[in-house]
């Protein structure tokens, strides 16, 4: 990765706390960027691409290892990133599933201090039922949403378009942007989207 990629701030964020629900998170005491997607879409990826961090986010080849709000603070701005759990994949019992949803949209519909929501959806396989569901709560919310379609690198140059284009079309009034944490296309765009809304 080449540094002048990486935006300073991000750089520097570091590990703050982990909450099993809302009522255990932190004190509402800055603006916060939640990433969310489905368990197999690359997210803890895309946090460390982000950051320039190989282990900032808990990567793992076993979808659905983030099962806790992880909150990472981000010097300089007096903001947070928000890793929130992954759902619709995740090899668990469907009772747990369920739960780590309902933490999920009640954190996204009423955590008043999020000012950006982060979707991370495959690029081969967007809008499913349940991002969109994750776009009902935030859009009822007023907050304003970028979707990333992650792993990129997977589809030619042209099919990447085409999907970009296709969720674009559904999301006229979000940010859509083809996204690798492979070979890095879409990070300077994207980190300009989560550093403005780190800083309010």
């Amino acid at each position: 990765m080449r540094d002048t990629q990486l935006d300073p701030k991000l750089a520097q964020a570091n590990f703050l706390v982990s909450a099993p629900s809302l009522n255990y998170c932190p004190a509402e005491c800055g603006p916060e960027v939640g990433f969310c997607g489905r368990s197999n879409a690359g997210k803890s990826s895309a946090l460390n691409t982000l950051t320039g961090q190989k282990n900032l986010a808990r990567v793992s080849k076993t979808p659905g290892r983030t099962q806790l709000i992880n909150f990472f603070k981000v010097p300089g701005t007096g903001g947070f990133l928000v890793d929130l759990p992954g759902y619709g994949f995740a090899k668990v019992p469907e009772a747990m599933k369920r739960q780590w949803q309902y933490h999920l949209g009640k954190f996204i519909a009423e955590r008043q201090t999020l000012t950006g929501l982060v979707l991370l959806m495959d690029v081969r396989h967007p809008m499913t039922a349940l991002d969109q569901q994750m776009l009902i709560f935030a859009d009822h919310r007023e907050i304003d949403t970028l979707l990333l379609l992650t792993k990129n690198d997977k589809l030619s140059r042209n099919q990447a378009a085409k999907a970009r284009h296709s969720v674009q079309k559904r999301r006229p009034h979000s940010l859509v942007l083809n996204f690798s944490s492979l070979d890095k296309t879409g990070l300077i765009e994207a980190s300009s989207w989560v550093r403005h809304h780190l800083e309010g």
